[in-house]
Order: C-alpha cells, then sequence, then structure tokens
C-alpha cells in the first residue's frame, strides 16, 4: 500500500510547524498577495467607515465532482510525499479551490479509515500512488456514517452511486491512473456490499477510531492519561472560526453588531475575540476590507496579552509569519517592532496581513533572517520584550490543519525540541536586563512545553518564570487550540 507517513520524503520537517499561527494564509483571505515585501513603513492614519462594506465575489464555475476527486487524491499523494496541504490547496485555481478543500480536510481527517479499507479490499497494495491516493478518497467519502453528519454538517455527503461513478470517472481523467479504472471500481463496488463488515474490521485498529497514528495516540495517551481521550476527539473535529477584533480599527460591539445585521450569529470570545456559530469565507465577514478584524484562533490571540508592551518599547517578534502574532503586539501598543522570520517569502503574507489591517507603522520593520544567526539580522541594541513563537510540531493546531498528523514522525518531537533551544538560547542574549520573554508554542507535547520550561528556568541565565497559562489543551473548557505559554524574566 502507498504509505502516508514516508521517512525517506518526509523531511521538511517545519512545513506546517513554520505555520504555527492560527490565522490564514492571506492568499486564502482575498486571493491576493502583496506585490512585494514591505520592510518598514510610514504611518498612516486611519478613520473607522461608518458602515462595514463586503467584498465582491467573482463569479465562477466549481468543476464536477469527478475533477474535484482526482485533484483531492493528488494533495492526499502530496502529503504523502511530505508536502504541507496548505501550499497544496494555494496551488489550486481559485474555481475549485474550496471544494477541494473540504474534501480534503475530511480525508485528511478519515485517512486512517480510508487506508484500513483499501488494505482490506486489497490483497496488496496498488503500485501507483496516485491510484491509491484516489481509492483512499473515494472510500473515505463512501464510509461517512450518520453520526459524522449529525455532529458536523460541513461533512461532504454524496449519493452512493454518483461517487462511484465519479471516482471511476476521475480515474479515466489521468494517465497514471486510467489503468486502474476496473479495478478501483471493483473495490468500491465491493465496500458498498460488504460496507458493515469492513467498517467492523477497520474500526478494531486504534488509528482508525482516533484518527491519528498510533505513536500519536501513545504520546497523548502517556502525557494525559486523564484526558487523552477528550483531548483526541476534540483535535479530531474541526476547529471554529474565531476572529480577533481590531482594536486600533473598531470594538467587538461594533463588529457583532455588524455581524447581526448580516444575520451572522456570533458570540465573545476572551478580551478581544469573536467565534462564528457557523464558519464563512472570510470576504463574506463584514469589515474584511476596512481591517477590522483577523483571524486568529482563542489560544493564539493570548500572546499579544501575555507579553507586557507599552507604547515606545522596542520588541522582536521571532519566528512571525504569516503576523497574526504581529498584528496583535501591534493592537496592543505604538511599538518599535521588528518581525523577524527565516524565509523571506513568508514576510510577504506578514505585510499584506499588516497592510488590511493597518498596522503598518513608522516603527514596524520586517527582516528576514535566521533567529539562530544573530550576526545575520540583530543590530546589537536590546529588546525591551521578544515573542518567541518558536517551530514546533503543530501538533495542537490539527484541527486546522489535519494533514499534520500524516505529516509529523515521532523523531520530530525530539528534532523540534533541539531547535527550539537554540532559537531560545540565541534570543535570550538579544533580550535586555529586565525584559521579558514569551515563549510560546502551538503543541500539546510536553516535551515542547513544560519541559522546555524547565529547561529555560534552569538554563538561561537570569531567566525569573512570571504568572503565565502554561499548557493549554483543546476540549479542556474555552474553546481553542493547543498551546503552551511560559513567560520569563531576564534579571539584571
Amino acid at each position: 500500500m502507498f504509505l502516508v507517513c514516508q521517512p525517506a520524503t518526509r523531511r521538511r520537517l517545519f512545513a506546517i510547524a513554520m505555520n504555527n499561527q492560527a490565522i490564514l494564509p492571506f492568499s486564502l483571505t482575498n486571493g491576493v498577495y502583496a506585490q512585494s515585501i514591505i520592510y518598514a513603513w510610514g504611518f498612516q492614519s486611519m478613520t473607522r467607515p461608518a458602515q462595514p462594506t463586503l467584498s465582491p465575489q467573482a463569479a465562477s464555475v466549481t468543476p464536477p465532482l469527478s475533477e474535484l476527486l482526482l485533484a483531492t487524491a493528488y494533495a492526499v499523494e502530496g502529503v504523502g510525499e511530505g508536502r504541507s496541504l496548505t501550499d497544496i490547496l494555494n496551488a489550486e485555481p481559485a474555481n475549485r479551490r474550496a471544494a477541494v478543500q473540504s474534501l480534503s480536510f475530511y480525508v485528511m481527517r478519515q485517512l486512517a479509515r480510508g487506508h484500513a479499507l483499501a488494505d482490506l479490499l486489497l490483497d496488496r497494495g496498488l503500485p501507483n500512488s496516485l491510484a491509491d491516493s484516489l481509492l483512499i478518497t473515494a472510500l473515505s467519502l463512501l464510509s461517512v456514517d450518520e453520526r459524522e453528519v449529525r455532529d458536523n454538517p460541513r461533512v461532504p455527503v454524496y449519493e452512493t452511486h454518483t461517487l462511484v461513478s465519479q471516482a471511476v470517472t476521475a480515474a479515466g481523467l489521468d494517465r497514471k491512473t486510467a489503468g486502474f479504472k476496473g479495478l478501483i471500481n471493483a473495490c468500491l463496488r465491493r465496500f458498498e456490499r460488504e460496507r458493515e463488515a469492513l467498517l467492523e474490521q477497520a474500526y478494531l485498529r486504534s488509528n482508525v477510531r482516533w484518527g491519528f497514528p498510533k505513536w500519536w495516540i501513545g504520546r497523548v495517551r502517556q502525557a494525559y492519561p486523564a484526558q487523552w481521550e477528550t483531548i483526541l476527539a476534540s483535535s479530531f473535529q474541526p476547529g471554529p472560526l474565531t476572529l480577533r477584533v481590531n482594536t486600533r480599527k473598531t470594538s467587538r460591539e461594533a463588529l457583532l453588531a455588524a455581524l447581526q445585521e448580516q444575520d451572522i450569529a456570533a458570540t465573545a470570545i476572551g478580551d478581544h475575540g469573536v467565534i462564528l456559530d457557523q464558519p464563512l469565507p472570510v470576504a463574506k465577514i463584514p469589515g474584511f476590507e476596512e481591517g477590522w478584524w483577523l483571524v486568529q484562533d482563542a489560544g493564539a490571540q493570548l500572546a499579544a496579552q501575555l507579553l507586557p508592551v507599552t507604547d515606545g518599547m522596542r520588541v522582536l517578534d521571532a519566528c512571525a509569519a504569516p503576523g497574526g502574532k504581529t498584528a496583535g503586539l501591534l493592537m496592543q501598543a505604538r511599538l518599535q517592532l521588528t518581525a523577524l522570520d527565516i524565509d523571506e517569502g513568508r514576510l510577504e503574507r506578514v505585510a499584506a496581513n499588516l497592510q488590511r489591517l493597518q498596522l503598518n507603522d513608522a516603527g514596524v520593520v520586517l527582516r528576514a533572517g535566521n533567529a539562530i544567526d544573530l550576526k545575520s539580522w540583530w543590530d546589537g541594541q536590546p529588546f525591551d520584550a521578544i515573542l518567541a513563537d518558536v517551530p514546533c510540531t503543530a501538533s495542537g493546531i490539527v484541527r486546522r490543519h489535519p494533514d499534520i498528523r500524516w505529516l509529523r514522525q515521532e523523531q520530530d518531537i525530539v528534532d523540534t525540541v533541539a531547535l527550539q533551544r537554540r532559537i531560545v538560547s540565541a534570543l535570550w542574549q538579544t533580550l535586555k536586563p529586565g525584559g521579558t520573554l514569551l515563549y510560546v508554542t502551538c503543541s500539546v507535547f510536553p516535551q515542547e512545553g513544560i519541559e522546555q520550561d524547565q529547561w529555560m528556568q534552569q538554563t538561561l541565565e537570569g531567566a525569573v518564570a512570571l504568572p503565565s497559562p502554561g499548557q493549554l489543551l483543546p476540549g479542556q473548557g474555552q474553546e481553542h487550540d493547543g498551546f503552551f505559554y511560559s513567560l520569563l524574566r531576564k534579571q539584571g
């Protein structure tokens, strides 16, 4: 069978970890990238519009289901080869991107089930990875049950005959899969006949029951013996659409009123958040063009609140892309802020998001550089405060990036821990005595959270722990993803 976790092809360790921040890539929010990187801005005065406007939607025709199934199979194959689903979807044509995202997100969540069913239906695996991915895609969608639909109305549901027919048609659309049309058809027809028995056998496997790799299940169970089932169950479900109000532009009350005028049900969460009852394309939400808000999980919103900043402070946002936490800091105070990221291309997202939110102050500088290599980016002037949102396994945001569970390997935890320590050790040198550093990961694994916190307090010279939330777990109280926060002060 096609291996979902191929070690030889999955060494882009941080393909998604670099997308830790729970803010949608700018290319997925309004379909436009900044034309160039803006490294420093002059402050622009901002006025609140009397009424928010809605972005016009370009007319488009969704392709037939067969084409969408094949595109989804390509996405499944790409993830199996170690590619981020976010990158794959960004390359999709605009007229089918939303539909392929819906299908591929569901298949990613049920990949273990589709894989297990394919194993049971075939004596040996298909020699063609794309054909195998198409079969797994079709089986994942065919095996939807009523409970799933009841719990999540967004689950894609198709008539059995339609789905089988369109999957076979999809196989004929690509020369790589055309020769497997008959076999795919036979497997899907057999699943129809033996559905209950095959599903019963598939659900004997723990990775099918929970929707995660066995090593992942074991790690969570070991770390949280009383909570592991709730954590996995919550992490399996899609996350809600949560907005962070841009308090430079408007108030939460005004945004809630604008949503109510458009019959969009929403409630307040946290200090500055708004959670929508049902997700919507962001361009259809009032205030998008005016920069009234950004998409950001409630757990991620805490970063800007926890780091104590005031007007005029010299602040570093390390590993800043795509800019959600950068924006949050700039909403808190008018800062001399450096947003650092190792990937110059990803800084385009920071620039685009800050420009839409009109947070492009004169003191904001975007700089490409490796946080560990201080000589490549630091001018020697110490910072008053540092936000260290370091690369991690991103195990806490799997609700929003369901491919993460299949891209990660257990060894990645060891590798990220080592990288995190190198980054924090370097950044600590740039922090002035009396300054504060906020260590952040979007991970649920203790090795990247509490164990790193203990290491920092024992190793970093002059480090003193300040009150902070510590580990936030999905499914434990307020609606948020999994994050870890540690706030440290550097004694003089």
